[in-house]
């Protein structure tokens, strides 16, 4: 199991949305998220810069590499564009965050 975190930027005035858009999250996008390895998987908001904080557990032998060529993850990517900061592929602005300390 590996532990990945990551960290994206949301548009002023969209938290509100950003956080109902998750409420009702699409059953197949969980199902495909899943069946790539994905788990514990969860988002945070600093309200102060916008900044959202993303954590998940990525099975070994998982296939979340090959999520962004999935059409599910490019509809919701495409759903999501106009409250994030994105790439020009619909893809969140993401930066990778190292592990730096983790006790269990």
């Amino acid at each position: 199991m590996t532990r990945n975190a990551f960290k994206m930027k949301l548009k002023p005035g969209f938290e509100a949305e950003y956080k109902k858009r998750h409420d009702d999250i699409w059953p197949e996008l969980v199902k495909e998220l899943e069946a790539a390895g994905v788990s514990d998987y969860s988002i945070y908001l600093d309200e102060e810069t916008l900044t959202l904080f993303a954590f998940q557990k990525l099975k070994d032998h998982n296939s979340a590499a090959a999520l962004p060529q999935t059409a599910i993850v490019k509809k919701w990517w495409s759903y999501m564009g106009d409250i994030m900061e994105t790439n020009p592929d619909h893809s969140p602005m993401s930066v990778v965050l190292p592990e730096v300390f983790h006790m269990d």
